[in-house]
């Protein structure tokens, strides 16, 4: 399964993670907003789907990041992070997730997938410039 995800950043420089709503897999843990990839899609376009269906923002502009893949017991996952350099709106929650802003520091301390922990040790150690919200 490809799955796009996002590191979407306020203006104090935190990022954006959402938690996986009840009758989810893995319900209640946290991670990086996004979703699947449906089949002929690119992943900025996927990417640009997800956050306007689930966070009500524009994507903007959008650079990919990593890519890595992860093996569950039940299923396995290659998941493509984008940094999201300029997005239009403000994030809420569209699609019954919590959503919280976390300092990039702080994110090792969140109940994050195990999927996406390789994720927060790359983003930790990122020099960011003040994202562009419009």
């Amino acid at each position: 399964m490809l799955v796009v995800a996002a590191a979407l950043y306020d203006a104090s420089g935190r990022l954006l993670i959402a938690q996986r709503p009840p009758g989810k897999h893995l319900a209640g843990r946290w991670e990086f907003p996004g979703g699947k990839i449906a089949a002929g899609e690119s992943e900025l376009a996927a990417l640009t789907r997800e956050l306007r269906e689930e966070l009500g923002v524009e994507v903007l502009a959008a650079r990919p990041f990593m890519r890595l893949e992860h093996v569950y017991p039940d299923r396995a996952v290659e998941l493509s992070l984008w940094i999201v350099e300029s997005f239009r709106g403000v994030p809420r929650s569209l699609d019954a997730q919590q959503l919280r802003w976390v300092a990039p520091d702080a994110l090792a301390t969140q109940d994050i997938l195990e999927a996406d922990r390789p994720f927060v040790a790359a983003l930790a150690g990122l020099e960011r410039s003040t994202p562009r919200v419009q």
